[in-house]
C-alpha cells in the first residue's frame, strides 16, 4: 500500500472519530441526566423538592428542569411539556423559577454545521492530494484499474547477451528488422505477427529474449505478469487490460510482454464461476484489443509461457498470436556459449573446463546453468580464494543437481557397506550397457536429498529422443543397485525405492504412451495426457476397460522381470569388479571415471 493510500485511510479514521463524538456529545444533549417523571413526583410528594428552574427550548413546549433537592442534591429532568410541570409544582405550592429565553443546543446549532465543513474540506483536500499522486504513478485508490505494465525504453539487453538459443534468434530477428523498418515490408503487402509466443520449460530464456528484442529494436518495453491483471473484483482486469493497450498505442512502435499469460489466458469454461469470471472477462478483453474491431497498428504483443497446453484457443489463433517460438533447453553448444556468457565477470583457474562442464550438464536450462556457476563462485569465497577452480563446479553441481554432501552424518559400517555395493551395481551397468554410460563420479557420502550415495554418468552427446533399447537399459541401470544388494546380501533395503519408482515410471510409459508394447499395440492408453479441469471434468474417466488395464500392468510387469534378469546376469558376471568398487569405495568414499575403469581392466 502506497504512502497515499495510508494517508486517505488516516483521514477516514479521524472523520469517524469526530462523528463518534459528535453523535456522543448530541446524545448528551438530548437525554441528560436519567431522572424519570416519577421520581420527580415521588419526591415532590416527599416534600424533598426545594425548588425549581424550568428552561424552555426553541422546540416549545419541551425543555429541561433543573431539580433541587434536599442534601445539596441538583437533578436535570427533561421534558415533553413544561407548561405541565409548571401546574404540578404549584399544587406543592413550590414557585418556579422560569427562563423566558429558549435554551438552544449550541454545538448542534452552531460549531457541528462548522464541524462539518471542514471535515467535508480537509476530506476533498486529501482526495485532491491521492488524484495527483495516481497521475504521477504514485497513488493506488485512484488506478486500481490502471494497468501495472512496467516500461522500460533502454537497451540494456540486446540478442548478443542471449546464448544458446541460435533459431529462436533468427525467429525474432524479423520483428526486430519491421520495427526498424516497417516500410520495407509494407511495400510487398506484408503483415508483420500480432503476437509472438514464447513456449518453453522454465528457466529457458523466454524473458531474456523478449528484452532482447526490445533492446535490439529500440523500441519502448511494455512488461507485465498475467498475474498483475487479476484481482478479486470483477472487471478490474480487463480494466487493466484497456489501460495498458492504452498506453501502449501512444507510445507505438512498441513491445508488450506479458510473462506466465497462463495466469490470464487459461481455457475458458474450466472453472466455477460461470461466463462472468473475472479471469475470462480479463481473457475477452485481452482477445479484442489483440484483434479485435479496434486497430493497435505497431503493437506487437509478446507473451511467454511453459503450459501451452492448457491457454484458450481463441488466443493461439493467426492474427493474435501468428506465431509460436518453442524455446527448448539448449544443446552442448550452446550450454558451453551460456557458460562464457555467465563467465565473463568470474575469475577462472586454468584447469577449468568449460566444454566438460557443457557436456556434464546435459538438461540444464540457461537459468540453471547460471545457478551452477554461481554456487561456484559462492564454494570459492567461502575457501577464500579468488578465483574458481574445477573442483568448485564439481562441487556445485552435486548440490544443484543431488544435494549437497552430508560429510558429518554418521553411518555404521555395515550401512556404509551396503550402500558402496548398491552404488557399485548401478555403476556396472553404466559402464557396461551401451547407451547410458559412462560413468562420472561414484560416491557413498549422503546427500542432502535423503540419498545415501549417488552414481553420475556423463552423456557424451546430447539426444532428441529416447529408443525403446535406452529405456530398457535406464531401467535395467535403476535395478542394479538392488540386484547388487540381493547378490552379496542374499537380502534387500528400502533404499532402492526411488529407482523402482522410476524404473516402474518408464515402463508404464513405454506401454501406454510410447506403443512399445507388441502385446498392447501402437495405442495411447496415457491418462496424464488428458489434463482434468475442475468444472469441465468434474469426475475422471479411465479411457480403456478393465481387461485392458490388466494387460497393461501385466506388460508393465513382463518388461520389469525382463530387466531384472538382464541386469542380474550383467553384475554376475562382473562380480569382480563388484567386489572392487566397494571396497575402493569404502576406502575413499568418492571415485572418478578413471579409478572406476581401471576396475576392468
Amino acid at each position: 500500500m502506497g504512502k497515499n493510500a495510508k494517508g486517505i485511510n488516516i483521514y477516514f479514521i479521524i472523520i469517524a472519530i469526530l462523528l463518534l463524538i459528535t453523535v456522543w456529545i448530541s446524545t448528551i444533549q438530548e437525554k441528560g441526566d436519567s431522572y424519570t417523571k416519577g421520581e420527580f413526583i415521588s419526591q415532590l410528594e416527599a416534600g424533598e423538592v426545594l425548588s425549581v428552574e424550568i428552561h424552555p427550548n426553541t422546540q416549545v413546549p419541551t425543555g429541561t428542569v433543573d431539580v433541587y433537592l434536599t442534601g445539596n442534591q441538583v437533578k436535570i429532568l427533561n421534558v415533553s411539556d413544561v407548561v405541565e410541570i409548571q401546574e404540578l409544582v404549584a399544587k406543592y405550592n413550590i414557585d418556579p423559577i422560569l427562563d423566558d429565553v429558549p435554551q438552544e443546543n449550541w454545538f448542534l446549532s452552531d460549531m457541528l454545521p462548522i464541524l462539518l465543513i471542514v471535515i467535508f474540506g480537509v476530506f476533498m483536500f486529501a482526495m485532491m492530494n491521492a488524484q495527483n499522486a495516481s497521475n504521477s504513478g504514485g497513488g493506488k485508490m485512484m488506478n486500481f484499474g490502471k494497468s501495472r505494465a512496467r516500461l522500460s525504453t533502454g537497451g540494456e539487453v540486446t540478442l548478443k547477451d542471449v546464448a544458446g538459443l541460435r533459431e529462436e534468434k533468427e525467429d525474432l530477428e524479423e520483428i526486430v528488422d519491421f520495427l526498424k523498418d516497417p516500410g520495407k515490408y509494407t511495400r510487398v503487402g506484408a503483415r508483420i505477427p500480432k503476437g509472438v509466443l514464447l513456449e518453453g520449460a522454465p528457466g529457458t530464456g523466454k524473458t531474456l529474449l523478449a528484452k532482447a528484442i526490445a533492446g535490439e529494436a529500440k523500441v519502448p518495453f511494455f512488461s507485465i505478469s498475467g498475474s498483475d491483471f487479476v484481482e478479486m473484483f470483477v472487471g478490474v482486469g480487463a480494466s487493466r487490460v484497456r489501460d495498458l493497450f492504452a498506453d501502449a498505442k501512444k507510445n507505438a512502435p512498441c513491445i508488450v510482454f506479458i510473462d506466465e499469460i497462463d495466469a490470464v489466458a487459461r481455457r475458458r469454461g474450466t472453472g466455477m464461476g460461470g461466463g462472468h469470471d473475472e479471469r475470462e472477462q480479463t481473457l475477452n478483453q485481452l482477445l479484442v484489443e489483440m484483434d479485435g474491431f479496434g486497430t493497435n497498428e505497431g503493437i506487437i504483443v509478446m507473451a511467454a509461457t511453459n503450459r501451452v497446453d492448457i491457454l484458450d484457443p481463441a488466443i493461439l489463433r493467426p492474427g493474435r498470436f501468428d506465431r509460436k517460438i518453442s524455446v527448448q533447453t539448449p544443446d552442448v553448444g550452446g550450454r558451453e556459449e551460456i557458460l562464457n556468457v555467465h563467465a565473463k565477470n568470474k575469475p577462472l583457474s586454468e584447469d577449468v573446463d568449460l566444454k566438460q562442464v557443457a557436456q556434464t550438464t546435459a538438461g540444464f536450462t540457461g537459468a540453471d546453468l547460471e545457478n551452477l556457476l554461481n554456487e561456484s563462485a559462492i564454494h570459492a569465497a567461502k575457501d577464500n580464494r579468488g578465483f574458481i577452480v574445477q573442483e568448485d563446479i564439481k562441487k556445485a553441481f552435486i548440490k544443484v543437481g543431488i544435494g549437497a554432501e552430508k560429510k558429518s552424518r554418521i553411518i555404521s559400517d555395515e550401512e556404509k557397506r551396503i550402500t558402496a555395493y548398491h552404488e557399485a551395481g548401478h555403476a556396472i551397468l553404466f559402464h557396461v550397457l551401451p547407451d547410458v554410460g559412462p560413468v562420472y563420479t561414484v560416491s557413498i557420502i549422503p546427500t542432502g536429498l535423503g540419498a545415501a550415495g549417488y552414481t553420475m554418468p556423463l552423456p557424451e552427446k546430447d539426444e532428441m529422443f529416447n529408443t525403446r533399447g535406452k529405456m530398457l537399459q535406464d531401467i535395467m541401470v535403476s535395478l542394479g543397485g538392488r540386484i547388487a544388494e540381493e547378490i552379496i546380501f542374499d537380502d534387500v533395503t528400502t533404499g532402492a525405492s526411488s529407482d523402482i519408482k522410476k524404473a516402474t515410471k518408464v515402463a508404464r510409459a513405454m506401454v501406454t504412451k510410447y506403443g512399445f508394447s507388441s502385446n498392447i499395440g501402437v495405442i495411447n492408453y496415457d491418462e496424464n495426457d488428458n489434463e482434468v479441469f475442475i468444472g469441465r471434468d468434474l469426475a475422471h474417466t479411465r479411457s480403456h476397460s478393465e481387461a485392458v488395464a490388466n494387460e497393461i500392468d501385466k506388460e508393465v510387469k513382463s518388461i520389469i522381470d525382463d530387466c531384472y534378469t538382464k541386469a542380474k546376469n550383467i553384475i554376475m558376471q562382473h562380480e569382480d569388479v563388484l567386489h572392487a568398487c566397494a571396497k575402493l569405495l569404502l576406502e575413499k568414499e568418492k571415485i572418478g571415471r578413471e579409478e572406476f575403469e581401471a576396475l576392468f581392466a
